[in-house]
């Protein structure tokens, strides 16, 4: 049985600012309108087996994941692992590992899959799989490694050895980013593959190599995993034990040691969407080299990529800048320096500036609210709760609320009173009140908050009751 295994942890900081911390890379939208998550389930289901998947992410990721999943497909068995916090790859596939043997056995095969790489032909990627399948079940510990299609200097590269069969080779080596001139000479010679970072392989055979390899590793996880329910849904990590695991990548803890190490290659249109330049190649090109995607006037511009979002951007006499727009920040940059925009983000995180983490959209559980207006005095936000969608019950010891009703029906806790408000009625939320709020119609709610007081932090939030299990 093959099993798909996503691993989605990364932030996406490159891609700074339409990927942020709180609603990183896998959630972006490209320019089909499909998420790189959503597109990573979709090919996951199409090579598994059965339909069931293991997600391994983090429980702030877990329902904007879940959702995205079931939009593509609400009847497949979507299983979920959550860390308390990253660890690299190592512990994550040793932890996805141990969960596989203890629900399937053994000898179950993994499929590794990033949740925020692009693969265009899917045929191509799927004939790979059952290559790496066959090649796992003999025990290989085996890479899909990418056709490179120029020198480049942004991934690591695979050095190809022997013919083994079932169209895989031996991996004589892993090689670092090289330099420009190295990657053109692995490219050059043929001997050498991008690492995507997807493998196959028994879920013996990697809990085996890692016991060699990074048997500290192994050992954390095995700590951790016996703290843990096995049969929650989902599962979530114990938090005290995988404190003490040490943080590594797979490449480094087992695949660079490795003795049955194979590789199948694979031309496949894949990209890992690390940066705007990677984006921007998504869309089509005008005559001046210029992509858009958003509403955009563009006066002798040349090789420049602008993304807006309910703006226009307008750009006068320039050549080969990304222009990026979500309304509550703009990026402007040398599309030859695209790949130094984490450079942003680490300053707005020094800074504690929350646009390193928040859009002014942010997705929870029940929905979303959009900020309206954050001013000293007050802040105003757009609520929208789904259908069955409950925020916790909860109070504030810095502000009161004023909740006017939009559109649907909400139903409106305020101390020990309850009842159901609809469009054009609104309710008042003093200072430390317990309140809740939930939609129980079939329609979404839509509610305008204005806050009063004299702190409006997300901090400020005290949660007693939460059906999401965040008090």
């Amino acid at each position: 049985m093959l099993i798909p295994v996503i691993m989605s942890g990364g932030a996406g900081t490159r891609l700074w600012p339409v990927s942020r911390k709180a609603h990183p890379k896998p959630f972006m939208r490209l320019a089909d309108g499909q998420t790189l998550a959503a597109s990573t389930i979709r090919r996951a289901l199409a090579v598994a087996d059965q339909p069931v998947t293991l997600t391994v992410t983090g429980r702030d990721y877990y329902f904007l994941t879940r959702d995205e999943y079931q939009a593509v497909d609400d009847q497949a068995d979507y299983r979920f692992l959550l860390e308390p916090e990253g660890r690299n790859t190592a512990p994550a596939i040793a932890a996805a590992a141990l969960w596989a043997e203890h629900h399937y056995g053994p000898e179950v095969r993994l499929l590794v899959m990033p949740a925020d790489h692009l693969i265009r032909d899917q045929a191509a990627f799927a004939e790979a799989v059952a290559h790496a399948e066959a090649l796992a079940a003999e025990g290989w510990l085996t890479c899909l490694g990418v056709t490179p299609t120029h020198a480049e200097t942004g991934y690591g590269y695979i050095r190809l050895g022997d013919e083994i069969g079932m169209d895989g080779r031996e991996i004589r080596a892993f090689v670092e980013k090289p330099d420009e001139d190295t990657a053109r000479r692995y490219y050059e010679s043929g001997e050498f593959l991008w690492n995507a970072g997807m493998f196959c392989f028994r879920a013996d055979a990697i809990l085996a190599a890692l016991a060699a390899h990074a048997g500290d590793i192994l050992e954390q996880v095995r700590n951790t995993w016996s703290e843990t329910d096995p049969n929650s849904a989902p599962i979530e990590l114990d938090a005290a034990r995988f404190a003490d695991v040490r943080a590594e990548s797979i490449d480094f803890a087992v695949m660079e040691k490795a003795e049955r190490r194979a590789v199948v290659p694979v031309d496949c249109g894949w990209s890992d969407i690390g940066s705007w330049q990677a984006i921007s190649d998504l869309y089509e090109t005008d005559a001046l080299g210029n992509r858009v995607q958003g509403e955009a006037v563009l006066i002798d511009a040349r090789n420049t990529f602008v993304q807006g979002d309910k703006r226009l951007v307008a750009a006068v006499g320039v050549d080969n800048l990304v222009i990026v727009d979500t309304g509550d920040a703009v990026l402007v940059a040398s599309r030859d320096r695209a790949q130094e925009v984490k450079a942003v983000v680490e300053e707005l995180t020094r800074n504690q500036d929350e646009l390193a983490v928040f859009h002014k959209t942010v997705h929870r559980p029940w929905g979303s609210f959009t900020v309206l207006e954050d001013a000293e005095d007050c802040k105003v936000k757009r609520l929208v709760v789904r259908p069955g969608g409950v925020l916790s019950l909860q109070r504030h010891q810095h502000r009161s609320e004023h909740w006017t009703v939009v559109s649907g029906q909400a139903k409106v806790r305020v101390g020990d009173d309850e009842r159901i408000y609809g469009a054009n009625e609104t309710v008042e939320i003093p200072v430390g009140n317990l309140h809740r709020l939930e939609n129980p119609g079939s329609d979404d709610v839509h509610i305008i908050e204005v806050q009063t007081g004299t702190y409006f932090g997300e901090d400020d939030i005290e949660r007693l009751e939460d059906v999401y299990g965040r008090t």
